[in-house]
């Protein structure tokens, strides 16, 4: 389809808007969506595509156990930033009942309740489609540090992560000189936002995201590492 290594190496140092603009307008036209939680620094890629293209499908993935500030939130982005497709996606009623019909999970297998609630919904989020835009960055994490702006996986995917150079201090930024809101927790100090019952305060020692699943050897949803990477 196309170079990978050449497609990185020229768009590593330009501006994620140049990048967005390759895939929703010429790439994958038509056959790409941007995944969005809505969270912290979501309002960036969010203002970009409104720009480019805000007919451009958004995958939001409705856990049932988000914070109302991120529900609230996402509603404010949404009519502030014109988007006309938001397509919501949420566990089957039929998993729910088999693995936690109680509804607590989370305390018992954190894992499972990822799968579940956040997994299983983005693979169906983008059966049909050739690429989908996150909002990942180097910075964030460990587990992030090896990630490009262009990768391919597993099913001729394409991720196009065009914030991968980016700190969180570029996106507060570009939210303050564009005026867009902040997430309600933010300004409570929250740095990292995702499903109530796992997200806590950051600890001192910690980087950004160390208030998700404190306490526990967990770093990641399984959002960006369900599917198999294939090699460039």
């Amino acid at each position: 389809m196309f170079d990978i290594e050449e497609i990185n190496k020229k768009y590593e140092p330009m501006e994620p808007r140049d990048i967005l603009e390759w895939a929703i307008l010429d790439q994958f036209r038509g056959n790409i969506a941007l995944s969005s939680s809505f969270g912290i620094g979501s309002a960036v890629l969010l203002h970009m595509v409104s720009e480019i293209d805000r007919d451009l499908k958004v995958i939001f993935i409705d856990t049932g156990c988000h914070f109302r500030e991120t529900i609230e939130y996402k509603d404010r982005l949404v009519s502030l930033l014109g988007l006309t497709n938001i397509v919501e996606y949420a566990p089957t009623a039929t998993d729910l009942d088999i693995y936690d019909p109680d509804r607590d999970l989370y305390e018992r297998h954190h894992d499972l309740c990822c799968a579940i609630r956040k997994v299983e919904p983005i693979r169906r989020s983008l059966e049909g489609l050739s690429a989908w835009i996150s909002g990942i960055m180097r910075s964030q994490a460990e587990t992030r540090k090896g990630a490009h702006m262009v990768e391919r996986y597993e099913g001729d995917i394409y991720k196009i992560n065009p914030l991968v150079n980016w700190t969180s201090k570029d996106s507060y930024l570009y939210m303050e000189k564009e005026g867009l809101p902040h997430h309600p927790l933010f300004e409570k100090g929250y740095p990292s936002v995702g499903c109530k019952p796992c997200t806590f305060l950051p600890t001192e020692e910690g980087g950004e995201r160390s208030g998700r699943w404190k306490g526990k050897a967990k770093t990641e949803c399984g959002l960006h590492t369900f599917l198999d990477k294939k090699p460039h």
